[in-house]
């Protein structure tokens, strides 16, 4: 595979923190800009993010030294030194969705983090494993932009990276009708730690701003396919969502109750999440999990602390499933919401726009 160039904007945030872990040694991509807001421009990695550093993992030797740029007064001299961008950035919703279109526009392909981009409707929203053809209408969108490769790519919110996955190949096979999934969300999906937000140590908040839409909204793009250069949310299934914070450092739980046009059995089920396959698994993505769903049989699993760092955090535990007296069926899911819901799912996005050619 060609080597790529490329910048994370952002880089001194929890979500650029994690895209420097994972892209330090990464076989494709050689991490050539690290950048972030002024006040961070001009020192080195190291300083800027000082005691802000909230991995687990130390910070990359080799990224230390480097010195942060300015992400909006330096973005000439950015895009000349990369082939693509990840963004990570915290800024308003309009701000965001200005700079994204600013480094488009200056033809460099831009892989968000973000959710500002995310319901512009020529802007694929990919869960790699799920909707890669949706990828086809970032032609669409570079005849609006007036680009020849400069183009935005998202990932999805990190509330539905657990549950729309394990109900994805159940959708394609049996049709859903609807959907009620309660998310019980780690405190790293806010940027923070245990160290930063003390008040959440033994206690649950029963709201997170602006989650509950994007989980109820989010899917229905997924699972929608493009048509005449943009992409239409699905009308159905009907789901509704609950999202709660609660005193876990990393790993979103979901509990889903589920109903379909035709009921299957729990064997059906099972089978269709053991065989389940995207393109990073066919392509043998660097990022990608060899089993994208793992079921587990003990009543007590998945675990946030026990399982969601499985396949490098890229896979997605599933566990309790059983018959419901209300909905059809009724299960527990787990993902790792800074590795899949985030960094790492932004990566393998990358990985698979790299393999297509699209930064080319």
């Amino acid at each position: 595979m060609k080597q790529y160039n490329v910048g994370i904007l952002g880089a001194t945030g929890m979500v650029g923190q994690r895209f420097a872990t994972l892209l330090a040694e990464h076989p494709w991509f050689n991490v050539k800009v690290l950048a972030a807001s002024p006040r961070s421009a001009g020192k080195t990695y190291e300083e800027a993010v000082g005691s802000r550093w909230a991995m687990t993992v130390p910070m990359p030797e080799k990224l230390k030294g480097m010195i942060v740029r300015d992400l909006n007064a330096e973005m000439d001299s950015i895009v000349k030194d990369v082939d693509f961008v990840f963004c990570a950035v915290d800024m308003k919703k309009d701000e965001i969705k200005a700079l994204e279109e600013r480094y488009a526009k200056a033809e460099c392909p831009v892989i968000s983090n973000n959710s500002a981009h995310r319901f512009t409707p020529d802007v694929p929203m990919v869960v790699p494993e799920i909707n890669p053809g949706h990828l086809d209408v970032i032609e669409a969108q570079k005849a609006r932009l007036g680009t020849k490769r400069g183009f935005i790519a998202v990932k999805s919110n990190c509330s539905i990276q657990s549950y729309v996955p394990a109900l994805h190949p159940l959708r394609e096979k049996f049709g859903l009708t609807k959907v009620l999934a309660c998310t019980y969300q780690a405190i790293s999906g806010a940027g923070k730690t245990f160290e930063t937000w003390p008040e959440m140590v033994d206690n649950l908040i029963p709201f997170i701003g602006g989650e509950e839409e994007k989980s109820e909204q989010e899917p229905l793009k997924v699972w929608r396919t493009v048509e005449n250069g943009e992409i239409v949310k699905a009308t159905a299934p009907a789901i509704t969502t609950q999202c709660l914070r609660v005193p876990v450092s990393d790993g979103h739980t979901a509990a889903v109750f589920v109903s379909f046009e035709k009921k299957p059995t729990k064997e059906e089920i099972l089978a269709l999440w053991q065989n389940f396959k995207g393109e990073p698994q066919e392509l043998e993505l660097p990022s990608a999990p060899k089993q994208f769903i793992h079921y587990f049989e003990e009543d007590n699993r998945p675990q946030a602390k026990l399982d969601r760092g499985l396949e490098g955090g890229m896979a997605v535990s599933v566990g309790r499933l059983r018959e419901d007296t209300q909905y059809d069926y009724k299960f527990v899911c787990l993902s790792h919401n800074t590795l899949r819901g985030a960094a790492g799912g932004g990566v393998l996005l990358a990985e698979l726009l790299a393999a297509k050619g699209y930064f080319d």
